[in-house]
């Protein structure tokens, strides 16, 4: 299954009324890309982020509420999420023995309001259904970035893995976002996606980081989206192009 997303936004769209959002992992390059978009939507913020990042929100800091602690606090994201219509997501594997993924996934799953939408983001590692299908490159990948992770106790993937398979087996209104290969640069618009990684469509592998994030934002909107795990490209890769035809004209 491909799709080849319209611009947005559309009324008939959206899921209920989203005034008031919450991201987790507001700090980081994609935070602060979600950041920017919600803003543009008129949306109200809560910025959640460890303490030592806060600076990094400042050109936010009169436009934004910020809840400053770490992701994986389950007080924090109570007070952060509370009266929110939406909470986006940043699934960080940071650390080892920590729980760090695991631990904001479980938060957010368990103190989001009824009804929320909930949106998280992580790799095209991890898979759903076991259909996706990897070329021995990205395997040797993921058994490197694994391995240096562990060593340094930088991070720790199996987490991301963990949290991912709470977050589909629960039955909130919540959709997991693959992003491939990220790059810096001007918006190409909103990504394509697909429900299995090999599908050709995702073939180039790229997505611009500012994209992901417009990716991110209008899942909150798009119910189309609820209980999916889509793997994104961006529109202008030549795969995209190839496959979804749509995608140069929408």
């Amino acid at each position: 299954m491909t799709q080849a997303n319209p611009s947005f936004p559309r009324p008939d769209r959206l899921t209920r009324p989203v005034r008031r959002i919450a991201i987790v992992g507001a700090s980081g390059k994609l935070g602060q890309y979600m950041v920017q978009h919600a803003l543009d939507r008129g949306w109200e913020v809560v910025g959640v982020c460890r303490e030592q990042s806060v600076s990094k929100l400042a050109r936010f800091a009169e436009r934004i509420t910020i809840v400053p602690g770490p992701t994986n606090d389950a007080e924090v994201i109570r007070r952060a999420v509370a009266g929110c219509d939406g909470v986006l997501v940043v699934l960080a594997p940071w650390g080892v023995n920590r729980q760090y993924a695991s631990g904001t996934a479980q938060a957010v799953l368990d103190h989001a309001e009824p009804g929320a939408r909930l949106v998280f983001s992580c790799g095209w590692h991890i898979t759903r259904d076991g259909q996706d299908q990897y070329s021995w490159a990205f395997r040797l990948m993921l058994v490197v970035f694994r391995w240096i992770g562990l060593l340094t106790r930088f991070a720790e993937l199996d987490d991301q893995v963990e949290a991912c398979r709470r977050i589909f087996e629960s039955d909130r209104d919540w959709t997991v976002v693959r992003g491939s290969d990220l790059e810096e640069g001007e918006s190409e618009g909103l990504p394509v996606w697909s429900a299995h990684v090999g599908d050709p469509i995702l073939k180039s592998n790229r997505t611009r980081r500012v994209d992901f994030a417009l990716f991110m934002v209008e899942a909150l909107v798009d119910p189309a989206l609820s209980q999916q795990a889509p793997a994104i490209v961006s529109r202008l890769a030549p795969s995209a192009l190839a496959h979804a035809p749509i995608a140069q004209t929408a």
